[in-house]
């Protein structure tokens, strides 16, 4: 059974689903970068202390320096929305959405990811 874990915002070719790597190999609470279709993705993996653990996928590179790094940045929550901080400038970014909540014109893009058959899967929107 495959399940969609990040919201819908706009509807993603989901056609194309590309294998990241097996779910267990995310630690909780941290990310990993992916090149799919020549694109970085940092693809997250949040525990939650209710729920079972979600999956986030984001653009990896930094909108304000162009480097390749947030998903080595700090995951945690600003009021209900969960945000990785930067690792360079410490801007925060919702990774449902992939807004930047300090300066909303460096926001990323929020990608589908799923798991199926125990592997995590992302299409790009």
């Amino acid at each position: 059974m495959s399940a969609v874990l990040s919201p819908t915002m706009t509807s993603p070719d989901t056609s194309s689903w590309t294998d990241i790597c097996p779910a267990d190999d995310i630690l909780p609470d941290t990310g990993v970068c992916a090149l799919v279709q020549g694109r970085h993705v940092a693809v997250f993996r949040v525990k939650s202390a209710n729920q079972s653990d979600r999956f986030f996928a984001i653009d990896n590179v930094d909108p304000k320096s162009g480097a390749s790094v947030l998903s080595r940045g700090l995951v945690g929550s600003l009021g209900d929305r969960i945000v990785v901080a930067s690792p360079l400038y410490k801007q925060h970014i919702d990774l449902q959405s992939g807004e930047c909540i300090e300066q909303p014109e460096l926001s990323v893009s929020a990608h589908a990811v799923r798991t199926e058959g125990g592997l995590v899967q992302v299409s790009l929107r």
